[in-house]
């Protein structure tokens, strides 16, 4: 009997334990943050991964001097993976690179200058087409510039996915029939409700970069970078609380780094 009443006891004060730790998570909010769980174990988490995906500047190494004056042109997306073409475009990775090449001290034109011509030199340099090119160059704001950038995601792929969890159900049922009772009842009901997962999946993503002679439609220059990403999620429940977390660096700011990578590539050694 005082088995049965320490085992009973026991689970209530894990349980009890369990609920008042999630409830310490939340907060009363600190300085002008509006939320509620401020400073709590969950708002740390989620700043701790929001952290890991913010924009980082990196330092290029010849930013000191200046560089040409360029135009970037909307690359090309070789994959059709679906998730992927949701989050990114041509013209999001054209943005990051006019950044990245500012930052670097490039002379970058902005492609909203060149208005109705934009269209047609990205034809024109998609074709290859060096006398239409040659002609373009020769018009507006085109003039002032010899080069031409270009981006392109060549390879996107989801290498590897795993998972794993608990269940409690099984085990929970065995205690019960194996106690009996009520002792039985209660560690059925405390085991049983048990439930944990976690899975993750692992991304690789390669982008190519191109410099064209503005007046030849000429590649004098490319180069290509490569990298990965882990998107994750954890959770569990145990006696109807729960808890849960997802995160990791998104595709987003997976491919604005490739961009840095590859400026700082350009950077060092094409200038």
């Amino acid at each position: 009997m005082n088995h049965t009443r320490l085992l009973g006891t026991a689970i209530a004060l894990a349980a009890i334990s369990l609920f008042a730790g999630c409830l310490a998570t939340g907060g009363t909010g600190a300085g002008n943050n509006p939320s509620p769980v401020a400073g709590g174990a969950t708002s740390t988490r989620a700043n701790e991964m929001a952290d890991r995906a913010a924009y980082k500047p990196i330092d290029y190494a010849n930013a000191g001097r200046k560089g040409p004056a360029l135009v970037v042109l909307p690359g090309e997306i070789k994959s059709n993976n679906a998730t992927f073409l949701q989050r990114i475009n041509t013209n999001n990775i054209a943005d990051w690179a006019e950044l990245e090449l500012t930052r670097a001290n490039f002379t970058v034109l902005e492609r909203q200058q060149l208005g109705a011509l934009l269209r047609e030199a990205e034809l024109a340099y998609n074709m290859s087409d060096a006398k239409t090119a040659a002609q373009i160059q020769q018009k507006g704001n085109l003039r002032t510039t010899r080069w031409i950038v270009k981006f392109d995601i060549l390879k996107v792929e989801q290498v590897a996915q795993a998972g794993s969890g608990f269940d409690g159900g099984a085990i929970g049922g065995i205690l019960g029939t194996v106690l009996g009772g009520r002792t039985g009842s209660v560690a059925s009901q405390g085991v049983g409700s048990v439930r944990t997962g976690e899975a993750s999946g692992v991304w690789q993503v390669g982008l190519r970069y191109r410099i064209i002679d503005a007046k030849t439609t000429e590649q004098v220059a490319q180069g290509y970078v490569e990298d990965k990403m882990e998107v994750g999620q954890v959770r569990s429940s145990v006696l109807g609380v729960g808890s849960n977390a997802r995160g990791g660096v998104t595709l987003d700011t997976l491919v604005q780094r490739l961009v840095q990578m590859s400026v700082s590539e350009v950077d060092a050694k094409h200038k």
